[in-house]
């Protein structure tokens, strides 16, 4: 193995045309430069540079003029990749995620490695790809329900009787490019069992239209169903903040649901990650004990989305560090900066310098809250909390709170989206919301 260079970065926008150039060219070097049998990229399959529209497409093909089209290009991919037509046809072999939260990276890893190997052995394997009609909101994405988790159930038995590998990727709906949206691709040495597999997978997906839907609640309504729902249940009633979630491109620092949390008085409640770095400083100048009055938040830009002041209680100061021992990113330590514990009434809030997805229990933890005893706790996630959250929730609700990360796609100002897709299920093509908004007298 030759290891090049591995680079990451939290969903934030365009990624800077020189960041991509720079890395690109250093894959591109580490390719002229070494003799080598085949080539394994770790790619996401969402990315969208600031002056290309494919990002991960544009890498395979500048590489395969290098190689050739017999060298063995195989990519690992994030469930959520936008698959492209380049993409597809620049690579050897893509192979996708089957579990959101994503927890078999390594699985994912395994299959490429022993794809690989009947490559270089000299198999040639058929392919088939095709392309959903409608988008889906991440929030309906996850394999801990239906549809998704009889879809990748399926497919993994019916990989194992007709296929050498088969992927579903649902897409990220954040991408504003053509062909966002997801895709359903095989590989194999029969070409007709390759078609057929990848026939029937997109027919289990594209038939169940209707369940791909999303209850979203809105911040009041998932508050008072939460505190309903909690007298009912010994395990907390989890509520995600999924418009805010810093892993699909938000910033942690909406209002909304601490809003509706105080207003309705909820108790022994917590929310967690607030990321405002000047009000953390505020709260420094005091003492644990002290009540202050504190305006933190609300610097999304997001409509309906302001500044909250609240008079709170500090509760404790602590270094906003720790290690992810849920099954998500399991041993990964995390440092987001320095870290304030804050109540409202009977609302905690975990207040940091820094953002992190609320994916592990472990972020509450290290500021003093025990999630497992809370009635109520608020995640600023969409499907990742899932994975270490699921197991102590009686309830789990998702709150459409104002914010930067539209959960539901149909929200989007689609610009490039291919017109004829759906921008959700059972929703309008995006020509169809053109036209809804064309004033056809001009």
């Amino acid at each position: 193995m030759i290891p090049i260079i591995w680079a990451a970065a939290t969903p934030s926008s365009f990624v800077e045309q020189q960041t991509y150039e720079s890395i690109v060219a250093e894959i591109l070097e580490g390719v002229k430069t070494h003799q080598i049998d085949g080539i394994y990229l770790d790619l996401h399959g969402a990315m969208v540079p600031e002056h290309l529209t494919d990002g991960e497409g544009e890498l395979l093909q500048r590489i395969r003029q290098l190689v050739g089209k017999e060298m063995p290009i195989v990519v690992s991919l994030d469930l959520h990749a936008n698959v492209t037509q380049k993409m597809f046809d620049e690579a050897s072999v893509l192979s996708a995620f089957r579990t959101y939260p994503h927890v078999d990276m390594a699985q994912t890893g395994q299959r490429c490695a022993h794809v690989m190997h009947r490559l270089l052995q000299g198999d040639h394997l058929y392919r088939h790809f095709r392309r959903l009609p409608f988008l889906t909101a991440i929030n309906a994405q996850s394999t801990f329900l239906e549809p998704a988790k009889t879809v990748y159930q399926r497919l993994a038995e019916w990989e194992k009787g007709t296929a050498t590998s088969l992927s579903f990727a649902q897409g990220f709906p954040a991408a504003d490019i053509a062909e966002c949206g997801g895709t359903v691709f095989g590989y194999g040495e029969d070409e007709q069992q390759v078609i057929n597999a990848v026939d029937r997978l997109f027919a289990l997906v594209a038939n169940q239209e209707a369940a791909w839907v999303v209850d979203f609640l809105p911040p009041d309504e998932a508050v008072k169903q939460a505190i309903a729902l909690s007298q009912q249940h010994s395990g907390p009633v989890v509520i995600a903040d999924t418009q805010d979630n810093p892993g699909a491109g938000g910033d942690s620092n909406t209002t909304g649901m601490l809003r509706a949390l105080v207003a309705n008085q909820a108790s022994n409640a917590a929310i967690g990650l607030i990321s405002d770095p000047d009000a953390v400083k505020q709260v420094q100048q005091h003492n644990v004990g002290e009540r202050m009055t504190l305006t933190l938040g609300g610097q999304s830009g997001a409509k309906g989305d302001e500044p909250f002041t609240v008079d709170c209680r500090i509760e404790g100061f602590y270094q906003g560090k720790c290690r992810y021992d849920g099954p998500m990113m399991h041993g990964v330590l995390v440092d987001v900066g320095d870290a304030v514990r804050l109540s409202v009434g009977g609302v905690e809030i975990v207040l940091t310098s820094g953002k992190a997805q609320m994916l592990d229990r472990n972020l509450f933890k290290m500021a003093g809250i025990v999630p497992e005893q809370k009635a109520i706790v608020v995640v600023k996630s969409s499907v990742h909390f899932r994975a270490d959250f699921q197991p102590i929730a009686s309830t789990i609700l998702i709150g459409k709170a104002p914010g930067p990360m539209f959960a539901d796609p149909a929200d989007l100002p689609w610009q490039n989206l291919d017109p004829q897709r759906r921008t959700s299920p059972l929703g309008k093509t995006r020509l169809e919301m053109i036209a809804a908004t064309t004033d056809i007298s001009s």
